[in-house]
């Protein structure tokens, strides 16, 4: 297996596409459903990077985002934002709670694999 991904991730389809990607790219898939979850696993598990949902039950994406960055342990970890919110500011907002990078949903699988593939060799 390739590296470790911790994906934040309430919806299921959601969830369902992004491991099947994931899967298809022989990445490690760790599952969060929330964002308290979220940061619960980025503690535990270590991940080599985590994609955030930014509108999440519990904690939203952009707190658990702020929470692992506030981590000495864990602020090495890139964070990319997933997300539908694809409104003016929000990009800014996300990097701004300490996301690395954005993608908008519908997510571009072409993009994706490029910013992973970016992020996991630096």
């Amino acid at each position: 297996m390739g590296s470790r991904i911790l994906v934040v991730e309430d919806n299921a389809d959601n969830r369902v596409l992004i491991m099947d990607v994931l899967d298809s790219m022989n990445y490690e898939v760790i599952i969060a459903t929330d964002g308290e979850e979220g940061v619960k696993k980025a503690n535990a598990e270590r991940p080599d990077l985590i994609l955030m949902d930014i509108s999440l039950p519990q904690m939203d994406g952009l707190t658990a985002t702020r929470r692992i960055k506030a981590t000495p342990e864990l602020q090495h970890i890139p964070i990319i934002a997933l997300t539908a919110h694809a409104m003016v500011g929000d990009r800014e907002r996300a990097l701004d709670a300490g996301c690395d990078d954005y993608v908008s949903k519908p997510i571009d699988l072409r993009e994706l694999a490029n910013k992973l593939t970016r992020y996991l060799q630096a």
